[in-house]
C-alpha cells in the first residue's frame, strides 16, 4: 500500500501541495513514510541519504535470543542501491549504557550522523529487513535530534525485493558530511521518573505497550520480571503491518488498533528496549498524531527495578 500517495493533512485538514523538484534538488518529504516507487524515482538525487538500519534477531549458544548487526547481510545479500549501513548496535546507540540500544548523547549522535554522510541538508530514508522497527528507531532518533527531513521506507527491504527492484552488494562509502547540528533534544522522550508519575496519575498520559501479546500478558519474555506497566493498553508493533509485504496497515485499521488512546493528551509508548515503541510512534505519525513520547529504557529498565510495579494477566 503506497500511503505516501495519499494526501498528508495538517491540523486544518488541508493537504499540503507536493513540490515537484528538479533532478538536482533535494527530494521533498510530505509524509513520515515513502513508497518503494517514490524511493526508486528519487535514487541519485542530491542530498538523499538512504540508510539500511537492519538488526538481526539471533539465538545464542545458550538458547537465549540476542542481536546481531546486519552489516554482513547488507554486504553479502545486498541492499538498496547507494544505501549506507547504519549500525544501531554499535554506532547509533551507547555501548557503555546499562541497557542495549540506549540513545547517544546529542554530541555523539551528531558525530554518528556525520559518519553516515548525513548533515542538516540531507533528506534521509531509512529501511530495514524486518517489519520496520529498526528503521523507525533511527527515524525517531533523527526527529528527536531536530532533523525532520527523514522518512521510513514503507515495507522496507522485503517490499523492495518482492517488487524485484535493483539490489546492490558490497560497501557504499558515505559521502563527506559534517553531521547534523547539535541541538537540545526535543521532548520526544520520557524517562523512568516521568513514567512513574504517569503510572501514579500525577501526570497525563495513555500508556501503550508495543511488545508482542504474550510478552504483554507475561506469558513469555526474557526479563527476570514479566508483564506490563499498570494501566497500559497493548498495541503490538508486529500487528501494525501487512505481513505479506511489511507495509503499514491502512489508516482506518491503525486507528482501530490504537482506539481511544488517540484522544489522549499524551501517549507514552514503551516496549522492551525502546525499539518497537518507535514503530508505534511511526504509525501514530502517519495518522497525524504528534502527542507521542517514547520511554527509551522501557521494560529493560523498568523491570530491573524490583519496586517498579508490573501487571501479569496470563492465566
Amino acid at each position: 500500500m503506497n500511503h505516501d500517495d495519499a494526501p498528508a493533512c495538517g491540523a486544518s485538514g488541508v493537504a499540503p501541495s507536493v513540490v515537484r523538484v528538479s533532478s538536482t534538488a533535494a527530494p521533498y518529504l510530505a509524509r513520515p513514510i515513502v513508497s518503494t516507487q517514490w524511493l526508486a524515482d528519487q535514487l541519485g538525487r542530491e542530498h538523499l541519504v538512504v540508510v539500511d538500519a537492519s538488526v538481526l534477531l539471533v539465538t545464542g549458544f545458550d538458547g537465549r535470543p540476542g542481536y546481531l548487526g546486519g552489516d554482513e547481510q547488507y554486504l553479502l545479500e545486498g541492499h538498496v542501491p547507494g544505501a549506507v549501513f547504519g549500525d544501531l548496535l554499535a554506532q547509533l546507540s551507547d555501548p557503555e549504557a546499562a541497557f542495549p540500544f540506549t540513545r547517544l548523547a546529542p554530541e555523539r549522535f551528531a558525530a554518528a550522523t556525520a559518519a553516515l554522510g548525513i548533515d542538516d541538508d540531507s533528506v534521509v530514508v531509512v529501511y530495514d529487513s524486518a517489519v520496520g522497527q529498526w528503521a523507525s528507531r533511527l527515524w525517531w532518533l533523527l526527529r528527536a535530534a531536530g532533523h525532520d527531513a527523514v522518512a521510513v521506507l514503507d515495507g522496507g527491504l522485503s517490499a523492495w525485493r518482492r517488487e524485484e527492484r535493483p539490489i546492490e552488494t558490497g560497501h557504499v562509502e558515505p559521502r563527506a558530511a559534517s553531521g547534523i547540528t547539535v541541538r537540545p533534544e526535543r521532548p520526544l522522550w520520557i524517562d523512568k521518573a516521568g513514567v512513574e508519575r504517569v503510572v501514579r496519575g500525577e501526570e497525563p498520559g495513555a500508556l501503550v505497550c508495543a511488545v508482542p501479546p504474550k510478552e504483554f500478558t507475561g506469558e513469555q519474555g526474557r526479563r527476570p520480571r514479566l508483564g506490563h506497566l499498570p494501566g497500559s493498553v497493548s498495541v503490538p508493533a508486529v500487528r501494525l503491518v501487512d505481513r505479506e509485504d511489511n507495509t503499514l496497515l491502512p489508516p482506518e485499521r491503525l486507528r482501530a488498533l490504537f482506539g481511544e488512546t488517540l484522544q489522549a493528551e499524551r501517549i507514552v509508548l514503551y516496549c522492551a528496549g525502546g525499539i518497537a515503541a518507535t514503530a508505534d510512534a511511526l504509525a501514530l505519525a502517519v495518522l497525524g498524531v504528534d502527542t507521542a513520547v517514547v520511554y527509551d529504557g522501557s521494560l529493560n529498565e523498568w523491570a530491573a527495578d524490583p519496586d517498579a510495579p508490573l501487571v501479569v494477566t496470563a492465566a
